[in-house]
């Protein structure tokens, strides 16, 4: 009996026997499903109340309020922001949500059940408890279950324990959901399911779709906190000089309903500076560059299991790649049997037919073999050892009419001795870009001590994929390195990668000869781009020495043998059709199994990230001119040159509208370490000086007058659109002509509101003065010059530190 939460279940009398599709459908209806979710995701409500109820909608509701009691109503302008970012984020989450939940119910692993005497392949949602389940090699176990039968079956647990050496399985063992199988074949039974299993938990937490901790969302809640809290003292001091200043604009906003006297005018005058501080639209342009880049990915057959690998992806200066699968077709075919002792050819075709015939999942090379060798041999199995990227090789004992034979297949490295003639003939012919397999027979049964005896090479022919060298092109184009990183004969992997016209293929080097030491070990990491015979521990020390030396690394791999590297990396890429454990493992998954996907998959991210930081210096030089602008007003004891309507038209023609369309632009620059640091270094200068050229505007045009009128406050308008715009300017570099339309849009709207009596009328405005123009315009003018002049300066000094 096997109980789980209570429920008792019937076995049959066969351990190995699986349920009937009544039995199945019973348990079902029992609730003793496997109910884990294939992507654990936000519901459509939890999305629209993370739209909704943000930090900066707050804020904008709050002024919006003050706005609505004191008027008038074109002064809450600024609100529709809320609207607007709350139905753009809500309706691009959701695409993605769409998009990213399509992709992993076609990615998602089908296991194999034993029903009604048969082996079927069903979602995993469909698992029940006491369900028998067939893995073999690259499987990866998806309940709690007992093995009931083995064939050399080993599974590794390292994602669950840590420990990376694969463990022996045999019937009465246990295994865990969330392992995998990296040799062999076995059934199991099924003896906790869904949320009860080990690590549905957290499988179904690491699925999540989130926006996990990341450098560039640390540092933006960094700077949005400490907005949050600049606004209570800023707005609290403003307010306080506002009220000492009396009803001196009342005349000027008094229409419409709206409420007069000192206090109305302070809270507009509040409003106008503290709008102006919140960066409102930066959230939503991060979440929109997000969003758009998941779903644009998702059209390449791109899926992306965790949003922040995009980052990861801008940053991203060295990949690491296999051969088989990606520089190389997957599928082989047998080119040639070579007998090295005279054995008669034909024969150790049917051998080989034979050791593929014990091999219920084979890997590329097997399944090669296995196609071009005809049906096999009637000869009973009585020993087999499956093969294991640790071993490199496998074997099966057979009783054959002429007595017990034993045979081997695997890497010639191993199963020939060192400086034989067996082993040279391997690598000359490794050395044209073949794939070079050794058979050998054994002495003894296969899954004891046993020696080897040569007996033939089998010659597997890989062809070259036909976009890899241009793959491979735009990498260095790129400045990223490649590394191929094989368990492949190095001579042969080298050969490949020369036919690519990969840099550095002429000194392939043989991971077996690595050094120990961990200096040694990293120098060569470092150098080299071409390793073979690695083994996955090895891959995983490659990336990890990787790592240690400042590279952010993308590892690329398909096998159970790619699993630690892949979780190591800083990115991992799974191709579509490789292991279920593999995919599990990897951030991105490549569903149309392409190499030459990547580069897509990498320009997307640097795209991503390159055009939020952009964006953020647009939104923080405005914060810090904003802060500036409301500290010089509060110092001086002067009515703020502003109503909320006039920020309204200065963020949205300067910054606002601009930023969606950067934010979406293509940038293929890669983005570097210390992005609030760089970010700030252009923001602080261009605000500081933006805003003390608004208020020298400011001063100079009311001449010591007590009240502005609304030509002054136009004037201050004007050279803050000035200034701004020019920073636009230098951010939005290099140029091409959309952007110069993008600038010269922004200008005519500007215009528009300025020169036509709707928009004067509308945002209170006036230009009848030619002197205020005048002083507005050579102030942004010197303004301008002074925001080049530093940013220059800058550009020089990051050039000479890099």
């Amino acid at each position: 009996m096997v109980q789980q939460d209570g429920q008792a279940a019937v076995l049959t009398e066969d351990p190995a026997a699986g349920l009937t599709s009544e039995q199945a459908a019973q348990r079902l209806a029992d609730g003793l499903g496997n109910d884990v979710p294939v992507r654990a995701g936000r519901t459509v409500w939890q999305i629209v109340r993370a739209n909704v109820f943000t930090r900066i909608n707050a804020m904008i509701a709050v002024l919006f309020g003050i706005i609505a009691v004191v008027g008038p109503v074109q002064d809450g302008l600024f609100a529709l922001v809320i609207v607007v970012n709350t139905l753009i984020g809500t309706v691009q989450e959701l695409r993605a949500k769409r998009t990213l939940d399509s992709l992993a119910i076609v990615n998602a692993a089908r296991p194999r059940v034993v029903r009604d005497g048969a082996v079927v392949e069903v979602a995993a949602q469909e698992v029940v408890l006491d369900d028998v389940l067939e893995v073999a090699s690259g499987d990866q176990v998806v309940v709690d279950g007992v093995v009931v039968s083995a064939s050399g079956l080993e599974v590794d647990e390292s994602l669950l324990t840590g420990e990376a050496d694969p463990v022996l399985k045999q019937p009465g063992d246990p295994v865990m959901s969330g392992s995998f199988v990296v040799a062999g074949s076995g059934r199991f039974r099924a003896t906790r399911v869904g949320r009860a299993a080990y690590a549905a938990r957290l499988t179904e937490e690491a699925a999540r779709f989130s926006l996990v901790r990341s450098e560039l969302r640390s540092g933006l809640d960094r700077l949005l906190r400490f907005i949050t809290w600049l606004l209570f003292p800023v707005g609290g001091l403003l307010l306080y000089s506002q009220l000492f200043l009396g009803a001196q604009v009342t005349e000027e906003v008094s229409s419409g309903g709206t409420l007069s006297g000192p206090l109305a005018d302070a809270l507009r005058g509040m409003v106008a500076a503290l709008v102006s501080m919140i960066p409102e639209g930066l959230v939503l342009l991060i979440s929109i560059a997000f969003a758009v880049g998941v779903v644009r990915l998702g059209r390449r057959r791109c899926l992306v299991q965790e949003l922040p690998a995009i980052e990861g992806l801008a940053r991203v200066d060295v990949v690491c790649t296999d051969k088989t699968g990606t520089l190389t077709e997957t599928g082989m075919r047998l080119a040639e049997v070579r007998p090295l002792d005279g054995s008669d050819a034909a024969g150790l075709v049917g051998v080989l037919a034979a050791l593929a015939a014990t091999d219920p999942r084979p890997n590329p090379s097997m399944a090669a073999i296995r196609d071009c060798c005809g049906e096999p041999p009637a000869w009973p199995v009585t020993a087999v050892v499956p093969f294991s990227s640790a071993r490199r090789w496998s074997g099966a004992s057979f009783a054959t009419p002429e007595g017990d034979r034993h045979w081997v297949l695997g890497a010639p490295e191993v199963l020939a001795g060192p400086g034989s003639p067996e082993l040279a003939a391997a690598s000359a012919v490794a050395e044209q870009g073949l794939r070079v397999l050794l058979l050998g027979r054994a002495d003894a049964a296969v899954d004891g001590p046993h020696a080897v005896a040569p007996a033939a090479l089998v010659v597997l022919e890989q062809r070259v994929r036909p976009d890899a060298a241009e793959t491979l092109d735009y990498f260095a184009r790129q400045d990223v390195a490649v590394k191929v990183v094989s368990g492949d004969n190095a001579a042969s992997v080298a050969a490949v990668a020369r036919e690519l016209g990969l840099e550095g293929a002429q000194s392939p080097v043989d991971a077996r000869e690595l050094p120990v030491e961990d200096a040694g070990f990293g120098d060569t990491a470092e150098k080299a781009s071409v390793f073979g015979r690695v083994s996955p521990e090895q891959k995983r020390s490659l990336v990890s020495a990787l790592r240690e030396r400042g590279h952010t690394v993308a590892m690329t791999g398909d096998g159970v043998n790619d699993v630690l590297a892949l979780k190591d990396a800083d990115i991992g890429v799974a191709m579509g059709s490789g292991s279920p454990a593999a995919r599990s493992v990897a951030q991105i998954v490549l569903l149309d199994n392409r190499f030459a996907s990547l580069p897509h998959v990498v320009a997307e991210g640097r795209r991503v990230i390159g055009n939020i930081e952009r964006v953020a210096n647009l939104f923080l030089t405005k914060t810090v001119y904003s802060m500036t602008m409301a500290t010089v007003v509060s110092l001086l004891a002067v009515s703020y040159p502003f109503f909320p309507r006039h920020a309204t038209l200065i963020n949205a023609v300067t910054f606002g509208i601009p930023s969606f369309f950067l934010a979406l632009a293509p940038n293929t620059e890669r983005a570097r370490p210390g992005f609030v640091a760089r970010t700030l270094r252009l923001a602080v200068p261009a605000g500081l000086v933006s805003g003390l050229a608004a208020m020298t505007t400011y001063l100079l045009v009311l001449d010591g007058a007590s009240t502005p009128t609304t030509a002054d406050r136009t004037a201050v308008l004007i050279t803050l659109c000035a200034t701004t715009l020019w920073v636009l300017l230098l951010v939005a570099r290099p140029y091409v002509w959309w952007k110069a339309v993008l600038v010269a849009g922004m200008v005519g709207l500007l215009l528009t509101a300025l020169l036509t009596p709707l928009g004067r009328a509308f945002f209170a405005l006036d230009v009848s003065d030619p002197a205020a123009v005048a002083t507005a315009l050579a102030v942004a003018g010197a303004a301008a010059a002074v925001i080049t002049v530093v940013r220059v300066v800058d550009d020089r000094l990051l050039s000479r530190k890099r």
